[in-house]
């Protein structure tokens, strides 16, 4: 039987790209280095090439919702990103609630260690980690549901 394709989950940034992937089996999200994230061209060819490496099937992108759940100018800019990387590499793109993934991430990084000096370098990366494994659980989640119900 071969393997479930694998997902890449993105914490997007003006400046640098936060980029997780997740295990062969689907169940937990690593991160990847960043990506630069200002030449949104060159970040898409990044992606997509490493969709390729990985053998990815979907991306999954951080939406940055208000507090309130409503979409702002940061949302917009996510989407029309997520449309631009859906056409040049022909991949599934889901947009996931990412509302408190840096603070979240943040604080696992202080946990372990890191001060807020050395979590400039980690914080994107752990921030993707955060919003991949949050839909990979609610992925899982709802298969179980789906599983008990038809029981």
């Amino acid at each position: 039987m071969a393997s479930p394709k694998r997902s890449i989950g993105i914490d997007l940034g003006g400046a640098r790209c936060g980029v997780a992937v997740d295990d062969e089996l689907g169940q937990l999200a690593f991160p990847r280095p960043n990506l630069p994230a200002k030449d949104r061209k060159a970040l898409v060819e990044a992606l997509a090439r490493l969709a390729r490496e990985v053998d990815a099937r979907r991306f999954v992108i951080g939406l940055p919702l208000e507090m309130t759940g409503q979409e702002g100018r940061a949302a917009e800019r996510v989407r029309t990103f997520a449309q631009f990387l859906a056409d040049a590499s022909g991949l599934e793109v889901v947009l996931w609630d990412e509302r408190l993934s840096t603070v979240e991430a943040a604080g696992q990084l202080r946990r372990a260690g890191h001060d807020a000096r050395g979590q400039k370098d980690l914080i994107d990366g752990a921030a993707a980690v955060t919003i991949l494994q949050s839909w990979l659980d609610a992925r899982r989640a709802r298969r179980a549901a789906k599983k008990q119900e038809g029981a």
